[in-house]
């Protein structure tokens, strides 16, 4: 395997401080890599940017494929920064280690955006488990923030599993809606109604209007059956056109006015806290997995049962159990 050439632990801290943005991209490169060499440099600049994290706003942005999160995203974003703020851009796409299609393409549809040099967008690719996609995705985000972006969006690519992981890193978590498309109400799942802080219903322009209305009052009074949240918010449902950029500086508002709230009744550090202890929880579930397949012990007794498992002729349940004495073994050593 070629030798990947790595800078310095200081030529990375000093040059995300600096907000040199290759030095950014080479540094979340660095933490999505899973070399143990590259673990223990990616821990050493953590520890010293994450004094310098922490002081954006933080907006998960999820909805179903054809939904128009790329062009929202754009437009939204473009509103963002000429408000005078620094914006990065996250993906987060379960499947883009193997495909790289989806975000890659995201970045490619958000072209005037991906050029202004007070954005900044990241197509990161996931881990094997949600774990690691929840450890990359924090660790770019507060890399990013350290280099001095103050806005931070975390795109997901569908409506699943992953938008549990995110909602579990920022602020304000924005569900994107389509009219019309026969999901209302009873088509989306009640869970992820239950995490969004606002149903946004995208593609409110020309034909379509009339039905994004409808849409709305009906989603509204869906929003009032479900208990009230923790933070004392309300959430609210929208409309927008991402395409024309109508009804975006009402969002804008909106998220303003949720972030003046969660501040002033304590929720805001609330949630951050619990979010930096969940995220230690998930680094270690990650950490365990990744050392227990990387041991030589396992791999060779995986290698060796891996064709009784499949076959039917050992226990999956009672492997699983062997493995994981075999592991402790090794540990105890």
């Amino acid at each position: 395997m070629r030798k990947r050439n790595r800078l310095s632990a200081q030529a990375y801290i000093d040059g995300v401080l600096n907000g040199d943005r290759v030095i950014l991209s080479q540094a979340i490169t660095l933490v999505e890599s899973a070399l143990p060499t590259d673990q223990v440099l990616a821990e050493e600049v953590m520890d010293a940017v994450l004094p310098h994290a922490g002081k954006s706003i933080r907006i998960g942005i999820t909805g179903v494929p054809g939904v128009g999160k790329s062009t929202f995203i754009e437009k939204f974003g473009w509103l963002v920064i000429e408000q005078g703020y620094k914006l990065a851009v996250l993906a987060v796409d379960p499947s883009s280690q193997s495909s790289r299609g989806s975000i890659l393409g995201d970045k490619t549809r958000m072209e005037k955006l991906s050029m202004d040099k007070r954005a900044y967008i990241r197509p990161s690719p996931s881990g094997t488990t949600l774990g690691g996609v929840s450890a990359r995705t924090r660790e770019a985000m507060l890399l990013c923030e350290a280099a001095g972006f103050d806005v931070v969006f975390i795109e997901t690519v569908g409506v699943g599993q992953s938008e549990i992981a995110v909602k579990g890193m920022v602020d304000f978590f924005l569900l994107l809606m389509l009219a019309g498309a026969g999901d209302e109400l009873q088509g989306i799942k009640k869970g992820i109604i239950e995490m969004c802080d606002a149903l946004v219903i995208n593609k409110a322009d020309g034909d379509n209007k009339e039905a994004a209305q409808r849409a709305k009052r009906e989603y509204a009074n869906a929003l009032h059956l479900f208990p009230a949240k923790e933070n004392s918010w309300n959430p609210k449902v929208k409309t927008c056109s991402g395409l024309s950029g109508e009804g975006l500086p009402e969002i804008w508002q909106m998220i303003q006015e949720y972030r003046d709230l969660v501040y002033s009744n304590g929720f805001f550090e609330f949630n951050r806290a619990e979010q930096r202890a969940n995220w230690m929880h998930e680094h270690v579930k990650y950490l365990l997995e990744t050392n227990f397949y990387n041991d030589m012990a396992i791999k060779k007794d995986l290698d060796e049962s891996l064709a009784d498992i499949k076959s039917g002729k050992v226990s999956a349940i009672k492997k699983a159990r062997a493995l994981v004495q075999l592991f402790m073994n090794q540990i105890l050593r």
